[in-house]
């Protein structure tokens, strides 16, 4: 039986700071997982696939037997060249050798994962959890978290609004390439913030695409006020947020320990890298056990905790330490300022020469041409250059800058295996 899955394969190192999260579901929520899973019964919380609403009816994005509504948004996501440049952006460690460090197109396949397992065992809509994994950072900044600041501050410091990488992913993924994908895939995306951990997520009721557009809005004028409230309108939405923080609490912690910031001896815990294992086995069967057969999707007061616990770890030990943080994260913030700057004045003298031109805008009108659409890019010069800079790959942003100023290639350690 599968939920058997969900238990220790073996008897690794507990937690003392979770001693009680033994990755096992009582019996009474294994027997509720038995039915959901084997079709004994449904779960009446999960989003059928002829619920899904689009800006577009029409019949080609139709649910179908063989094609599912959701499964067409996992499909549409994918082939998006925008997804595509994930592999080339940092999830934590930018400029190390180590070519295993993980990059944000794996940790959206380690998120999809991770939500996958908790919705099989709820019996919830799997192909809508996918689609939601798959876009959820699809609008991230290159240098992770470190490049979403910096084209925040310049970008907030220009025009007042706010960018922040989940409310750019729905613009990837509803503006700049047209895809008509779901807005309950969109509404995932936008809420599923790893920010701001809860220990009870429940769903907003948001039903119609008019809500979720003034949502949307409300995030770009409002920033963190708006996005810190911010509720998914479906389970699986609810289910992606928590796994977001699952799938990458353990996993930085191997990779800071790959990338020589910390050792197996730098946590608190006593657990190093065998942390991400500890986490994948004890939260995924926390949730499962606390939300099965609920309206709402639930962790224990105790799971909470640790999880709360080991983020904040991760910040004082790992994050703070990646190299775009402290004194040489200064250097490519000034770079950032001066990549928008010159993006902004090649937009205003229309040099059609110019990158913004040939890379981002043409690149994107010829997509949205395929569904009868175009680029409004000159509406709102601002975002343009924030939609390019954000979809930058990490060595791309590198690669610009060394093109339009000379000498800032020295500013970027060089990357040497041997």
């Amino acid at each position: 039986m599968r939920t058997q899955d969900l238990s220790p394969r073996d008897g690794g190192s507990g937690n003392p700071f979770a001693p009680h999260l033994n990755g096992v579901l009582s019996h009474e929520a294994n027997e509720l997982v038995h039915e959901l899973v084997t079709g004994a019964c449904a779960n009446p919380y999960a989003t059928p696939n002829d619920a899904a609403i689009r800006r577009d009816e029409s019949d080609r994005d139709r649910d179908t037997v063989l094609r599912p509504a959701f499964v067409r948004d996992a499909e549409k996501i994918m082939h998006m060249p925008a997804y595509n440049r994930l592999n080339g952006k940092t999830q934590v460690f930018s400029f190390r050798e180590n070519d295993d460090l993980t990059r944000r197109g794996l940790h959206v396949q380690l998120v999809a994962r991770v939500a996958r397992d908790i919705g099989y065992a709820l019996g919830l809509n799997l192909d809508l959890i996918e689609a939601i994994a798959l876009g959820h950072d699809i609008g991230h900044t290159p240098f992770g978290h470190a490049g979403e600041h910096f084209l925040n501050d310049v970008f907030h410091r220009r025009t007042g609004r706010w960018f922040f990488h989940n409310v750019q992913s729905v613009r990837v993924l509803d503006v700049l390439y047209g895809r008509n994908v779901s807005m309950q895939t969109l509404d995932g995306v936008i809420c599923h913030n790893g920010e701001f951990e809860q220990q009870k997520l429940r769903t907003s009721g948001r039903r119609d695409m008019a809500s979720y557009d003034v949502m949307v809005a409300d995030c770009w004028s409002r920033g963190n006020e708006a996005i810190s409230h911010l509720a998914p309108c479906t389970l699986e939405g609810c289910v992606v947020r928590v796994s977001d923080i699952i799938a990458y609490v353990g996993k930085d912690r191997q990779d800071a320990i790959r990338a020589g910031i910390a050792t197996e001896q730098t946590f608190d815990d006593g657990l190093g890298g065998a942390y991400n294992a500890w986490a994948l086995k004890a939260f995924v069967a926390d949730v499962v056990e606390h939300s099965v057969g609920k309206s709402r999707i639930a962790m224990s007061e105790e799971a909470f905790a640790e999880m709360r616990r080991a983020k904040r770890e991760n910040y004082e030990k790992i994050y703070g330490a990646s190299e775009v943080n402290g004194e040489f994260g200064r250097g490519i913030a000034d770079l950032f300022c001066q990549l928008y700057e010159r993006i902004m004045d090649d937009l205003q003298s229309g040099r059609e020469d110019s990158p913004v031109f040939r890379h981002h805008i043409r690149h994107v009108d010829q997509w949205l041409g395929h569904y009868g659409r175009a680029y409004d890019w000159q509406r709102d010069l601002d975002l343009t250059t924030v939609d390019y800079i954000a979809s930058m790959t990490d060595d791309y942003f590198m690669a610009i800058c060394a093109y339009l100023f000379p000498g800032s290639e020295d500013l970027f350690p060089r990357r040497e295996h041997f």
